[in-house]
């Protein structure tokens, strides 16, 4: 018996998603931020139960911004046409830069 089971079956097979899918607007803001800044670099971050895949762009001065991409291999095809560096960033971490400028910029951040 099924009795203390309150998802149906349907619900089992798919995970839930709390966030939107990436789209060609998070695309084109990466592909912005990229020719507008100099140094950039990507920093990839994995898919969870609340995002979709997204890159962290970081500029030399230590703007950034982040945008989802759907899939790791998206990010890389944008990393490789405009030559920007591509990190994992559960290896490499985030650079002291990016630190430093949200530290001088929390209206940029603040949620």
């Amino acid at each position: 018996m099924s009795w203390f089971n309150r998802r149906s079956r349907g619900a089992e097979a798919t995970p839930t998603k709390l966030d939107r899918e990436a789209t060609r607007d998070d695309l084109a803001a990466l592909e912005a931020f990229v020719a507008t800044r100099r140094g950039v670099e990507f920093y990839l971050e994995p898919e969870t139960t609340a995002t979709d895949t997204t890159v962290v762009a970081i500029a030399h001065d230590g703007e950034w911004i982040r945008r989802r991409t759907g899939t790791p291999r998206a990010a890389g095809g944008i990393a490789r046409k405009h030559a920007v560096p591509l990190y994992e960033a559960a290896r490499t971490g985030y650079p002291e830069r990016m630190r430093t400028w949200s530290r001088a910029h929390p209206e940029r951040h603040a949620r």
